[in-house]
């Protein structure tokens, strides 16, 4: 269930819809838009300015790339979405944005984020453990951020819950450089 580096065009960035403390995480959401665009990639994204999310899209739109994005109806209406992308939806809901944003996406990167970003994540793993698709995932792990969910899921695996083959698919690596290299390698996570 490898995937070739040139199956892979477009990249599904899911991230938080706030900075977070400091400049670190804005600094990183960029360099993963510079990145993206550098590749040839496309950015597929919730569509918003906010945050992350906006940092992510705006970096990549400087370097030149493609960025499309996904928002629901309610969320355009209080005026979060990015109106410079190459393209954005409007979609009806938060259920539909995650099936889109999965539709259009030949892999997935999670940065640092909350509560939508873990669902969306989820979402994409839980697809591929069902067979609905054969999609690479990774987190980018930048100054462990994601360490004690690595950790969570290795107990799960101790206590038989999880298959171990469905962690070791997940690309887990520190910078976005090295995850990118990992996603296009297609080696396993």
């Amino acid at each position: 269930m490898t995937t070739s580096s040139s199956s892979i065009r477009s990249i599904c960035v899911f991230c938080g819809a706030k900075p977070g403390h400091g400049d670190r995480f804005l600094a990183l959401a960029r360099d993963t838009g510079q990145a993206l665009a550098r590749r040839g990639l496309a950015v597929v994204f919730g569509g918003g300015h906010v945050g992350l999310m906006g940092a992510v899209a705006d970096a990549a739109l400087a370097a030149g790339g493609q960025v499309i994005g996904v928002i629901p109806q309610h969320l355009m209406d209080r005026e979060v979405g990015h109106k410079g992308l190459t393209r954005l939806e409007v979609v009806p809901d938060m259920a539909f944005r995650k099936e889109r944003m999965i539709e259009l996406s030949d892999a997935f990167i999670s940065l640092p984020g909350g509560l939508g970003t873990l669902d969306e994540m989820f979402e994409v793993l839980t697809l591929r453990q069902l067979n609905q698709h054969a999609k690479p995932s990774g987190l980018l792990n930048a100054d462990g951020y994601y360490d004690l969910l690595v950790a969570a899921w290795r107990s799960f695996v101790d206590k038989g819950l999880i298959d171990r083959r469905e962690i070791d698919r997940i690309h887990v690596q520190p910078t976005i450089d090295a995850l990118l290299d990992a996603l296009l390698k297609g080696d396993a996570g």
